[in-house]
């Protein structure tokens, strides 16, 4: 098994709920499991991943990695909202993987709304992380196609093309195809 992944998606294609479901299951065959979280990611309390399925495990938040280190009988370390910490936090994990014969699987999202890579996510790609694409369809009404992208709006129902990418909760965003994407965010009609 390679022991540095990147499971990412769109919002709603069960990264959560995959690192959750993969963290009970190491644990019940024993295999000591460490669950780790970027502190900004408060959305269901400071030290919990949620999955909107319902599904919880406890995880420790932080700010970065730089002072952090996995505890010495750790095999695994799963790690949630990777976009969210740096590419110097990547290589942390990186030099764990490599050097602790620990395995690595990371959750998170590659792109934002403007279809930009997180910093941490292009340095995932760049190490050479066993990418895993998480499938999910396309919120638009009718569409049957796979969400590829993220459509964020404003309280009016506008889509929000500039300012801040880093926004917690989904309430402002729809997963959409690059079809859907393309319609709304670049004003393009489709045919």
């Amino acid at each position: 098994m390679a022991n540095l992944h990147f499971h990412y998606g769109v919002m709603g294609s069960s990264k959560s709920a995959q690192l959750i479901i993969n963290a009970y299951n190491f644990r019940k065959n024993g295999v000591a499991t460490e669950v780790i979280k970027p502190s900004t990611d408060t959305r269901f309390g400071a030290t919990t991943i949620d999955s909107r399925i319902g599904l919880s495990v406890d995880a420790t938040a932080l700010e970065n990695l730089e002072h952090w280190s996995s505890d010495a009988e750790t095999k695994v370390i799963l790690v949630d909202e990777v976009q969210f910490f740096s590419p110097s936090d990547i290589d942390k994990l990186v030099h764990i993987a490599d050097t602790q014969n620990k395995i690595v699987m990371c959750y998170g999202l590659m792109v934002d709304s403007n279809e930009k890579l997180f910093p941490a996510s292009a340095r995932l790609v760049a190490v050479g992380a066993k990418l895993h694409a998480m499938a999910s369809n396309c919120q638009i009404h009718g569409c049957m196609k796979m969400a590829t992208h993220h459509l964020r709006f404003d309280s009016s129902g506008n889509v929000v093309r500039a300012g801040q990418q880093i926004e917690l909760g989904d309430g402002n965003y729809k997963s959409v195809c690059r079809m859907h994407y393309n319609q709304f965010y670049k004003n393009q009609n489709t045919r």
